[in-house]
């Protein structure tokens, strides 16, 4: 079980952390990644951070989105800076024991999903 917290009403250029904290399965094992959803859109891929704690990240938030995991408390973040108002989406998180480098940034290779947190930024 996942669940998303921190998202928010933010203006352009400000900084949000959202969290994700995962519950009955061995937190390490899993490739974590966040995912998001604008209204009219696709899910589109945002980062992934992999069991040996490799990152990856969409294009369009390289250099301002950093993604970590704490395995202790079973927990990921994605630190985002420099909002803009493209950035406005529901964020889900997702996970997968099984999922491969080549498919990380595939939201049909998660099997398991997060409720959604609304990130909303103002211009």
């Amino acid at each position: 079980q996942l669940q998303a917290c921190g998202g928010g009403l933010v203006q352009t250029g400000d900084s949000l952390r959202v969290s994700c904290a995962a519950s009955g399965g061995s937190f390490s094992r899993y490739v974590m990644a966040w995912f998001r959803q604008a209204p009219g859109k696709e899910r589109e891929f945002v980062s992934a951070i992999g069991r040996g704690r490799h990152t990856y990240y969409a294009e369009s938030v390289k250099g301002r989105f950093t993604i970590s995991r704490d395995n202790a408390e079973s927990t990921v973040y994605l630190q985002m800076n420099t909002l803009i108002p493209e950035d406005t989406a529901v964020h889900y998180c997702a996970a997968s024991s099984q999922v491969i480098l080549s498919q990380y940034r595939n939201h049909r290779a998660y099997n398991y999903w997060g409720q959604g947190t609304l990130v909303t930024v103002s211009s």
